[in-house]
């Protein structure tokens, strides 16, 4: 009997939709180190799947089938999704994003909870927050943290 979930997956995985799904595939590489562990290419050209690893992560790409509601944040005008990546060297990582056309929406800092922070959005539409861990911090800690941090006073977020 095969397992519910395959063997080098894990039961939660991004699968993104892209407008041109190749050349994200492309792009991921340059920016992520990403490393393609599958394709399967449909019979009218475009991508009908792909399998990419990132930092031991699993991530899934299609390319977008508007009449079967799979559309791309380029489509959408946007997404409300982020995908956050852990990484030993934040600057580093976001840098050759950048070099590989991310556009940031926010720099890399310091946070109040211990990592070191920023965030991006991709040539395809998708949110990443990127970050790098310096301190394990108690739940304490990170709320009195946050409650110091003077925009987090007026707003009540980060």
């Amino acid at each position: 009997m095969s397992q519910a979930i395959p063997p080098n997956m894990t039961a939660i995985t991004p699968h993104l939709t892209c407008r041109d799904a190749a050349e994200a595939i492309d792009f991921y590489k340059q920016a992520f180190g990403a490393s393609e562990s599958g394709r399967l290419d449909s019979p009218d050209g475009k991508l009908a799947h792909a399998l990419l690893r990132i930092g031991g992560a699993c991530l899934m790409l299609v390319d977008e089938y508007p009449e079967q509601g799979m559309l791309s944040p380029l489509s959408l005008k946007g997404s409300p999704v982020t995908i956050h990546l852990y990484v030993a060297d934040v600057d580093a990582t976001v840098a050759q994003a950048v070099a590989a056309g991310a556009r940031v929406t926010m720099p890399v800092a310091d946070m109040f909870w211990g990592d070191r922070y920023g965030r991006l959005v991709d040539p395809f539409g998708h949110h990443w927050s990127i970050a790098t861990h310096q301190r394990d911090l108690s739940p304490e800690a990170i709320a009195a943290a946050m409650m110091s941090d003077s925009g987090c006073q007026q707003s009540g977020t980060t």
